[in-house]
């Protein structure tokens, strides 16, 4: 009898779609990019994609963990395995690690499941204002279940003061929840002294360590925390996996979200992705031992990052004054359009640290609720610096960042008028028309300067401060006035440009601005 070959087993892998598996980026058809944004999600170490690798290809190894046969428990004891290195990071006991989708799903599991658990006791919930959004979401939809959720605000710095805190709690209070370290700014919180005023009213005290795990150092067996949550590709490992540590004696406290199966300890069923989970271990034994060196290591690039940012003036430090985990630096820049600075730097992958996108343009709610305003929050950058970050790297980068503030300033309407006075004074020069629309504060500011002779437009110019789309459109507007008259000065109406340039709908209403401001310029134009 000829044995058959397994499904696959003679794919042509040349023939699959391009593309789907990284091919196109492995081939060098993408520009270089210095990757700056290890908060939002670190590359996999080579060592954990090997052992990942190994696992995946281990043909004794690929049961189900829950399965009683030999490739079962040969999968169940690599998952145990795992579990061990996990639990060792933090300093917790292997039973007490509940595995997740992830730092999100933990964080679910927490906030919902608790309070359910516990609302015979209590209705109410403390957290702050400055949580991940896999925190306050939850949160939200616990009121609309009738529990009342109080949100304390942090100082200037970014922490929250554990007597403010304390202040919040009521009687019938059953959860605390707060981050260990702030995902944009770095701000360790105080979780020592918060978590001992919990446990001294029994009250149940969370922690998101999401940006701490394998960071800084965490020992569970002496800091007075009932449930805390990672994931594995915030320290190297895989995407997809997580976890939730449960103090034993908080077990009883906290009910499952999700039903079906039974697995881990009956908190979160489905069936364990072996080789995700073996990963994270491995990532985990990894962090451990180069904790110390590599949070050193990257102390020393952040500062020198900082002091070379520093030098073009009109930089603000966010979270200053406060204890920050080594690789998180978040800087606010006066007199810049945050979005329109990520446009520019195309050749870094950082985060801002405004929420807009193109529907969007609210600023980071916890730059504001560390006391900045709307245009400092939308101006700032996050760099998140990690294991493969160079010296090189940063020193490209802060030239890169000091290159496009110098453009976006110099081409400002602010810089023009603190080099020749307001738009006014412009526009009683002889020969001179200037249009202005918005101002300093505001989402855009658009300024025209033209120079007329013989009725008609000789040369016009423009600064504008906005988003990319209204420097793109100020710009390509000040190249079709040369030569036309007072009547037939507009190049055509906002939807005309949005169309011609691409323009999303949803930012239609900020070439309103350029409009108007060409409307100034027919205002100040003299009539012959």
């Amino acid at each position: 009898m000829t044995k058959k070959s397994p499904p696959g087993a003679n794919l042509d892998a040349s023939k699959l779609r391009p593309g789907w598996d990284g091919s196109r980026e492995e081939a060098g058809g993408e520009p270089a990019v210095i990757y700056l944004d290890y908060a939002a999600t670190t590359p996999v170490d080579p060592a954990v994609a090997e052992v990942m690798g190994r696992s995946l290809r281990a043909e004794r190894g690929q049961g189900n963990p829950s399965s009683m046969h030999l490739p079962g428990r040969r999968a169940a004891a690599r998952i145990e395995a795992a579990r061990a290195e996990v639990a060792a990071l933090i300093g917790a006991a292997s039973e007490e690690i509940v595995f997740t989708s992830g730092a999100t799903e933990s964080d679910n599991l927490v906030l919902l499941g608790v309070p359910r658990a516990n609302a015979h006791r209590g209705r109410h919930v403390v957290s702050s204002r400055i949580e991940h959004k896999a925190v306050l979401d939850p949160c939200r939809r616990l009121e609309k279940e009738g529990f009342t959720v109080t949100l304390v605000s942090p100082d200037r710095t970014g922490r929250i003061d554990p007597q403010t805190l304390a202040a919040a709690l009521r009687s019938d209070t059953v959860l605390v929840s707060v981050m260990l370290v702030n995902n944009e700014v770095g701000v360790i919180q105080d979780v020592e002294v918060i978590g001992a005023l919990c446990r001294a009213r029994g009250i149940l005290f969370h922690t998101d360590a999401a940006q701490a795990a394998g960071k800084i150092p965490i020992d569970v067996r002496v800091l007075p925390v009932d449930l805390m949550s990672f994931t594995a590709h915030k320290l190297y490992g895989p995407k997809g996996i997580g976890a939730l540590y449960v103090r034993s004696a908080a077990r009883p406290h906290l009910q499952p979200v999700m039903f079906g199966g039974g697995q881990e300890r009956g908190l979160r069923p489905g069936t364990l992705p072996t080789h995700q989970i073996v990963g994270f271990g491995a990532a985990c034994e990894l962090a451990r031992e180069a904790l110390a060196p590599e949070s050193a290591r990257l102390f020393s690039l952040r500062e020198g990052l900082w002091r070379d940012l520093a030098t073009v003036g009109g930089v603000h430090l966010n979270g200053e004054g406060a204890p920050r985990v080594p690789g998180i630096l978040n800087v606010s820049f006066e007199g810049v359009e945050g979005e329109s600075l990520v446009a520019g730097l195309s050749e870094l992958a950082v985060s801002t640290g405004s929420a807009c996108s193109s529907s969007s343009a609210e600023p980071s709610y916890v730059l504001r609720a560390l006391g900045r305003d709307t245009e400092l929050a939308q101006s700032s950058l996050r760099f998140s610096i990690g294991r493969f970050t160079t010296p090189a790297e940063l020193t490209a980068a802060a030239a890169a960042v000091r290159r496009e503030l110098r453009r976006l300033r110099a081409l400002s309407p602010a810089s023009e008028t603190a080099d020749r006075g307001s738009a006014d004074a412009l526009a009683g020069d002889e020969g001179h028309v200037v249009g202005e629309a918005g101002g300093p504060g505001q989402e855009v500011w658009v300024r025209f300067r033209l120079q007329v002779r013989d009725g008609s437009v000789q040369k016009a110019s423009f600064r504008a401060y906005g988003c990319p789309h209204t420097l793109a459109v100020a710009g390509w507007v000040a190249d079709r006035l040369a030569g036309r008259g007072r009547a037939e000065l507009m190049p055509g109406t906002p939807a005309d440009w949005a169309q011609q340039l691409a323009v999303p709908v949803e930012k239609l209403g900020r070439l309103l601005k350029i409009e108007d401001a060409l409307r100034e310029c027919l205002r100040s134009w003299p009539e012959v």
